[in-house]
């Protein structure tokens, strides 16, 4: 029997997008698919077009309660045997569900695939995640015992076994009231293999709007802070979960993890004042995120030299020598002519 599949998309006041989501679920080609829209608590005309559907879609209209809120009522209301997740400021190409279920196997717990980065407009940027990063796949829960996270994407990118979404769900809605996949892709692993789609099947859209977006042109710190701090609750529910399996996490899995790393060493550079680990030093993270880089990351060897001796700048230069580099490396539009050349360099390399 072909499985039956659910697309849900949460919405929270993204109504200029929201009918472009809506319609990307109800175009795949793949028949056997329903479409769930989630309004947590919407304030713009969010809902209006929701209810322009009819029976269309299958309408959640809640009070405001934050993504995980708004993912766990959309699973409630749902079918499917694959759960497809979708946030509403993004979009499925037709083939998507199609795709995804002729790649499934019955020992996948979740499903992760490349999408396309576009603006608001509907401009092409790039591949997410960038071509460069080798998506893990298979059985990763030694990388999440190891180091708290393994090369994976967001939201829209990916899909999951009911069964073992019913094993994880709820999602914890005071903790991850923004980033709930940071829960489901941390959780899902330790009950099934994870399937790599390298073929892009949707649109993550980069706009101002979104919750992690960044002017590129300043360091934003409270950026970073969340980054930190979302991080801590992923972890603990890590833990949470690998101690009833009876594994054990690594006592700090983030000082393994250059993507952490990176957010931990910025935090407190930029405003050691705000920093949320008080015993951190910049010897110490400058260190970490050398060894992290070369000893747990994929990432190809030129790529490797460039992050490490990047970590050794941030750590040990001045103040304002390092938020240079620091805009340099994580905010394109700050960038010289000539390091933008660099860096487009660098990414062709892929060995």
């Amino acid at each position: 029997m072909q499985p039956f599949v659910s697309v849900i998309i949460n919405n929270y006041n993204y109504g200029r997008f929201l009918e472009q989501a809506i319609e990307s679920g109800l175009q795949q080609t793949y028949a056997e698919t329903e479409v769930i829209v989630v309004d947590d608590g919407s304030r713009d005309s969010s809902q209006d077009i929701i209810w322009s559907y009819g029976d269309r879609i299958i309408p959640v209209i809640k009070e405001n309660g934050g993504q995980a809120s708004a993912m766990n009522a959309g699973f409630r209301a749902s079918k499917g045997d694959i759960i497809v997740f979708l946030d509403a400021d993004d979009y499925l190409f037709p083939h998507a569900v199609e795709t995804i279920v002729s790649q499934w196997q019955a020992d996948v717990a979740q499903a992760q695939a490349r999408l396309e980065s576009r603006d608001a407009e509907g401009n092409y940027i790039d591949l997410y995640p960038a071509p460069e990063i080798t998506f893990d796949h298979g059985d990763v829960t030694p990388l999440l015992l190891t180091k708290g996270r393994y090369n994976t994407t967001v939201t829209s990118g990916t899909s999951f076994s009911r069964a073992v979404l019913e094993r994880i769900l709820p999602i914890p809605e005071d903790d991850f009231r923004i980033s709930a996949d940071g829960y489901l892709v941390a959780i899902a692993p330790f009950y099934g293999k994870v399937l790599a789609i390298e073929a892009p099947l949707g649109v993550r859209r980069k706009h101002g709007e979104n919750l992690w977006a960044s002017s590129g042109q300043e360091i934003e710190i409270s950026r970073f802070r969340k980054s930190l701090q979302h991080d801590r609750v992923r972890y603990q529910a890590l833990s949470s979960t690998a101690a009833s399996l009876d594994l054990t996490v690594d006592h700090e899995p983030g000082l393994r993890d250059t993507l952490h790393l990176t957010d931990r060493i910025v935090s407190l550079k930029v405003d050691p004042q705000g920093h949320l680990y008080p015993q951190d030093s910049s010897a110490m993270l400058a260190w970490k995120g050398f060894w992290a880089t070369w000893k747990y990351s994929s990432y190809p060897k030129k790529r490797k030299v460039i992050l490490s001796l990047w970590f050794l700048w941030v750590g040990y230069m001045p103040t304002e020598l390092a938020k240079l580099a620091i805009a340099w490396f994580l905010m394109g539009k700050s960038r010289p002519q000539i390091v933008n050349k660099l860096v487009k360099q660098l990414r062709a390399v892929t060995s």
